[in-house]
């Protein structure tokens, strides 16, 4: 036994081409928007998380995020691999230091080995 496939058209019977237009006058358009000036572009935090936007960065995490940013423009690139940020840490200046070294010259006093 065959079954014969529905065919359902809901446009109706009349050519929409072919109708007259929906709209009865020609109206100028109150507000020509294409010709209004753009705003003023706001320096928004987006390289920022905006689940820890909350939180005061410090100095060098704030430089960070903007050299991350910069790298990510400029090179369109918007999830940069660990090489690419390693290579931004880098340009900030940063250098791994050997751990040696720095225990023979401590940056700030440790108030625990004083005793």
């Amino acid at each position: 036994m065959k079954t014969a496939a529905a065919v359902v058209d809901r446009r109706g019977s009349t050519e929409r081409r072919l109708a007259a237009d929906r709209r009865s006058a020609v109206q100028a358009v109150p507000v020509e928007r294409r010709k209004l000036q753009r705003r003023e572009k706001v320096n928004r935090r987006r390289q920022i998380d905006p689940t820890t936007c909350e939180r005061d960065y410090s100095e060098e995490e704030v430089e960070f995020m903007h050299a991350l940013d910069r790298y990510k423009r400029s090179s369109g690139r918007m999830f940069p691999t660990c090489s690419e940020v390693l290579e931004v840490i880098r340009s900030l200046g940063y250098t791994k230091v050997n751990p040696t070294t720095l225990m023979e010259t401590p940056s700030e006093p440790n108030p625990a080995a004083h005793g």
